[in-house]
């Protein structure tokens, strides 16, 4: 392991060797904080002040980066099963939103019981937002879905081209670009996998991560292609290609839930 390496200095861990090692999540971006060190280099035992202050180095505002981070140390309820789970009442809600705000994201949670150390102290493993249904979503930009053989986890060389290839004028990503893409990524998986799961939450889900993307890395309308190649293909900061985190103005919560919102009306998509 490279544990010594400077912050900053890149290298990525070999994930395939031994998953005891070396823990990594479905989220290029994140797993590139891992591999720079902003974040443990193994992707273990990660506590929610670390994964929060890693959000800065992409050049998020303190406050959208803990609408990210802390929600996901909420427990894990698979999705699929909530019908299992008794209701909660309008007060109950409102009290819990009062002891804690971020519980309004607690579907985002990735966290399971048994993850504390020995102060009882919550921690992740990066792999942990892989849990399908919080973060996670069928029609990843660059994963499978979790129905398929290769799993949700493990990014797809083929689905990283074909997002390269969209672009039309093969330097940079655009909103149009990648709406086209995702619009093209539901029909094929509505093919591979009958059973996807895939509707106007995760639709935003999905459209918030692209925001993020050329909110953080481009200008909000478009993306160079090396950056994209970087993230994607290498799960590496675009350092070495001209890239410079934003410090004068970093992306708050307006300007994300309004590229969103931009997303969404480009997707375009019927339900």
């Amino acid at each position: 392991m490279s544990s010594s390496l400077p912050v900053g200095t890149y290298r990525r861990e070999e994930v395939g060797k031994d998953p005891k090692e070396v823990s990594r999540s479905p989220c290029p971006v994140v797993n590139a904080l891992a591999n720079h060190g902003f974040l443990k280099r193994d992707g273990k035992n990660i506590y929610k002040e670390e994964l929060n202050a890693a959000m800065s180095h992409v050049g998020m505002s303190n406050l959208l980066g803990s609408v990210f981070a802390y929600p996901t140390y909420f427990e894990y309820h698979n999705p699929t099963l909530a019908y299992r789970s008794p209701p909660v009442s309008t007060l109950q809600k409102v009290w819990n939103l009062l002891k804690d705000p971020y519980s309004f994201f607690s579907y985002f949670g990735c966290w399971y019981p048994k993850q504390l150390d020995t102060r009882g102290v919550k921690y992740l493993d990066l792999e942990n937002l892989a849990a399908h249904g919080a973060i996670e979503h069928d029609i990843s930009l660059s994963r499978r879905d979790i129905g398929q053989k290769e799993g949700n986890n493990a990014p797809q060389g083929d689905l990283i081209q074909e997002m390269l290839d969209s672009s039309w004028d093969g330097n940079t990503l655009t909103i149009d670009d990648l709406a086209a893409f995702i619009k093209n990524r539901i029909k094929r998986q509505l093919k591979d996998n009958p059973d996807l799961v895939y509707g106007p939450a995760e639709n935003q889900v999905n459209c918030g991560q692209i925001a993020l993307m050329m909110g953080c890395f481009g200008d909000g309308k478009t993306i160079p292609l090396s950056y994209v190649r970087a993230i994607f293909e290498h799960e590496r900061l675009p350092y070495d290609e001209g890239w410079k985190k934003r410090t004068w103005w970093t992306m708050g919560l307006y300007e994300f839930f309004t590229a969103v919102k931009n997303l969404v009306k480009a997707v375009d998509v019927t339900f």
